[in-house]
């Protein structure tokens, strides 16, 4: 078995309206135990928190850059972001009755916003050194939107259709079905982490975004899909260290996903100090035709 489970506090504290005590205690200690709820809160919150910090310089910049991609992205970060910090911040959910609905539909949603980052991300990377533009942003959006609606369309038939439940860990009883469905996602998503990896080390390389941050990404990402496919197929096959390789994965995920993609794909961005009076100057040179040159 994998835990033992004692939800009493956190119903009885709701139905009788016991004090802040209790219930401080239900959301941090039960279901899956502190140590797993108090790491994804506060990674999930930091996060918030930092971009908030960041978001008036960063949509600053934003308001004189030209880029759809970067200004899209942010965006959708922003939203995935707080989605994600609700997740976090809601895992007694999981196991408080009559919260199964709510927590399904959290948990749905909020995994298809993180997977069209990590999609598109994909996307973008595949299309090569001159993925830049309106185009760019179109056929990236258009590929990720149309994988993550055909994932989220499944999942959402594997859950209310057919009662499989995805999104629920706290049961004593290993679901064969479901986790041989998160098998396939993870070995899909390990597939195509690796096949890019291949292409870094292969005479395809050039087609690929030289920056040393999206290969270190990829690598993460590989390796991290990696471990939760082993998990999963240990998981499914009733393994105590299935179940604790797949919290920690879980974890990782949720908690550092991301932070890692700020840092590899806006943070260069929002770092350049002179973004400004650079964008200024190149208007100028242009205005002055210093590239007519380059049309020749």
């Amino acid at each position: 078995m994998r835990y033992t489970y004692t939800v009493g506090i956190s119903l009885d504290s709701s139905i009788k309206g016991e004090g802040f005590g209790p219930r401080l205690y239900g959301w941090l200690f039960e279901c899956h135990g502190f140590w797993h709820n108090a790491s994804l809160i506060l990674f999930s919150l930091i996060f918030v928190l930092f971009l908030a910090s960041q978001s008036r310089k960063s949509f600053l910049k934003l308001s004189h850059g030209r880029s759809h991609i970067i200004y899209s992205y942010y965006l959708f970060l922003w939203f995935v972001s707080l989605l994600n910090f609700a997740w976090c911040s809601l895992q007694t959910w999981e196991c408080t009755a009559g919260k199964e609905l709510a927590w399904n539909i959290l948990s749905l949603f909020t995994s298809s916003g993180m997977l069209f980052l990590e999609v598109s991300l994909i996307a973008f990377l595949l299309q090569g050194n001159h993925a830049s533009g309106l185009d760019a942003l179109t056929r990236t959006f258009a590929i990720s939107g149309l994988a993550v609606g055909l994932d989220m369309l499944l999942k959402a038939i594997y859950l209310f259709g057919f009662g499989i439940p995805l999104f629920i860990e706290i049961d004593e009883h290993t679901h064969r079905v479901k986790w041989g469905l998160w098998v396939v996602h993870r070995l899909l998503l390990t597939g195509i982490y690796g096949f890019i990896l291949i292409m870094y080390h292969s005479r395809w390389r050039e087609r690929l975004p030289g920056r040393p941050a999206f290969y270190k990404y990829v690598i993460v990402m590989f390796s991290l899909n990696a471990l939760s496919l082993f998990a999963c197929a240990l998981t499914g096959n009733i393994s105590g260290l299935g179940f604790w390789l797949y919290d920690i994965t879980t974890i990782g995920y949720h908690a550092l996903y991301l932070p890692l993609l700020y840092v590899t794909f806006l943070a260069d961005f929002f770092q350049e100090e002179d973004f400004q009076l650079e964008n200024a100057s190149y208007s100028e040179m242009k205005d002055a035709g210093f590239f007519d040159a380059d049309w020749e």
